[in-house]
């Protein structure tokens, strides 16, 4: 037995008009019976379609500034009556209303008409309030009606009206799987807007007994149900690896950040372009407003540099690991300019990311440099949450930022040797900035504002030590560039033996969160050798 049902009356209400001739071509071809609202039923007159208004169908106008269109039960009744059940089918008879078989609807632009700016007003009334709810309806009853919410569906639609032969059940209900995937994001998209406008006011009294300040915060920063949405942009060629699939998908309401990067060059991005890229972008703003240059493998920077030009940032990154920088990632956070286009150019690189880039950079970068991916970025990294996936669930934590008490130099407790003179605790803070995106263990060594060697990624902290030394030591045709330089550790020395390393190695000053039970025993070995150090109470881990 078929569940095909004919698509004869068909209800159509749609904000975005693309696409809509197709149909109309199929409803002048059927004879289909077609009711519509205000601008759409004006769109299908005009392509030569019959229409009937609503308001002829409920007997009341539209009202309200056009709030009010479809909820009345002569439409939803029709919408929700199921006809395989006579009982319904009875009821509908005895009120003289028309059961739908098609329901094409797509909903009020939110999240366009947040995106452009608009006030609170002119984004409160893209609320959609009908459309949903004829959506909903519609998915609901997919035993009777076929609900259409994506434009790209219309050829289909088309093709089933002109043959007759509707859709079968299994048909109706992946049709109506897709409207309620629409419903969703768009209810998620605005509360996503809702929770950043409509805060908890402090006139609500907060009923969780015993909550202190604190503790109260964290509940407001993370909900109950963590609702959110995200578009899908274009599927990748590939993951992680070539077995994986993956896609880009976009934050509806942030068209600026750096998923959304104006590609002005070069191959399509990859999922490892992409989770470098971002990675060094994110690197580059710490140092802020200096300008800044990071040069990232896997995830992790194998350079990193302030100085007075992009071009010279870039060439004292690139000189902390150039074996390593081979096919990485550059991100800086000033506009490229010819000189350091100039500097990039004989380097094979993956991706270059920057805020913009002088004319003539852009153009030889584009001539000389094919396959290089040349990514321009609207704006700073803004986010202030991380999501990380779980086998059944979702971490969620606000982003590590260089924004706790202990990230400033003069919060810092000096525990070894003298106080640094004003161009070493410079050099500390670079490295403490630094280090904040280097795997964990992670040490770093750095010297003139600039990385020298890195550790990072190790099972222990004595493994990362040896790690930055010996890159520091070996990578610049063996110049020994630990002596007089600076170095900083993500977290504390569990055992001094980690620090007598640096220390052996001739850095002068150390910079590391402090904090273990063994903490004496570190800061006697560097009073011993008469290395400064100090601690900064607070810890940046990279897992």
């Amino acid at each position: 037995m078929t569940t095909n049902r004919p698509l004869r009356r068909a209800l159509v209400s749609v904000y975005h008009k693309e696409g809509i001739e197709v149909l109309a071509q199929a409803f002048i071809q059927a004879g289909t019976e077609v009711v519509s609202t205000g601008s759409t039923a004006a769109k299908l007159k005009e392509l030569g379609v019959q229409v009937t208004e609503v308001s002829q169908v409920t007997g009341f106008p539209e009202c309200l500034d056009g709030r009010v269109k479809t909820l009345d039960p002569h439409i939803h009744a029709g919408i929700l009556a199921d006809m395989t059940n006579p009982d319904h089918a009875q009821q509908l008879e005895s009120f003289g209303i028309k059961p739908f078989d098609l329901v094409v609807v797509n909903l009020y632009p939110f999240a366009d008409t947040v995106r452009s700016g608009a006030d609170n007003a002119a984004i409160i009334e893209k609320i959609d309030i009908g459309g949903p709810s004829m959506v909903r309806g519609a998915a609901k009853n997919s035993a009777t009606v076929a609900i259409v919410t994506d434009p790209a569906d219309y050829a289909l639609v088309a093709g089933r009206i002109a043959g007759g032969t509707g859709f079968s059940l299994d048909e109706r209900r992946w049709l109506a799987g897709k409207a309620f995937a629409h419903t969703a994001a768009y209810d998620a998209t605005i509360n996503e807007w809702t929770s950043a406008h409509w805060p908890k006011p402090a006139s609500i009294e907060d009923n969780s007994e015993g909550a202190d300040a604190m503790e109260e915060a964290k509940l407001k920063q993370f909900p109950q149900t963590y609702t959110r949405s995200w578009d899908r942009a274009h599927v990748l060629r590939y993951g992680e690896n070539p077995h994986q699939d993956a896609a880009l998908y976009l934050d509806p309401l942030n068209t600026r950040g750096f998923a959304n990067a104006e590609q002005l060059g070069g191959k399509p991005m990859s999922y490892n372009n992409y989770v470098d890229a971002d990675a060094a972008w994110r690197a580059v703003w710490d140092f802020a407003p200096q300008i800044a240059v990071a040069v990232v493998k896997h995830n992790n920077p194998c350079g990193l540099a302030v100085a007075a030009t992009a071009a010279e940032a870039h060439r004292k990154a690139h000189a902390c690991d150039p074996m390593s920088a081979y096919g990485g990632v550059i991100a800086t956070n000033s506009t490229v300019t010819l000189d350091m286009a100039q500097s990039v150019r004989p380097i094979f690189t993956e991706v270059i990311v920057a805020p913009d880039y002088e004319p003539e950079a852009l153009a030889l970068l584009q001539e000389k440099k094919k396959n290089l991916r040349i990514l321009k970025v609207a704006e700073p990294p803004k986010s202030k949450l991380q999501f990380r996936q779980i086998d059944g669930g979702l971490l969620v934590q606000s982003t590590d930022l260089i924004d706790a008490t202990g990230d400033m130099p003069d919060a810092w407790k000096l525990v070894a040797g003298e106080a640094a003179d004003e161009q070493t605790l410079k050099e500390l803070e670079f490295a403490w900035r630094a280090v904040r995106c280097v795997k964990s263990n992670a040490i770093l060594i750095a010297d003139d504002m600039a990385t020298v060697g890195i550790g990072m990624g190790q099972v222990n902290r004595v493994d990362s030590a040896n790690l930055a030394v010996e890159r520091a030591n070996t990578l610049d045709e063996g110049r020994n560039r630990t002596q007089g330089a600076v170095a900083a550790s993500d977290a504390f020395f569990p055992f001094a033996d980690g620090a007598q390393i640096l220390i052996d190695a001739g850095v002068k000053a150390i910079v590391q969160p402090g904090g273990s039970i063994r903490d004496e025993e570190v800061f006697e070995a560097a009073r011993k050798a008469n290395v400064t150090m100090y601690v900064t109470g607070t810890r940046h881990f990279f897992h």
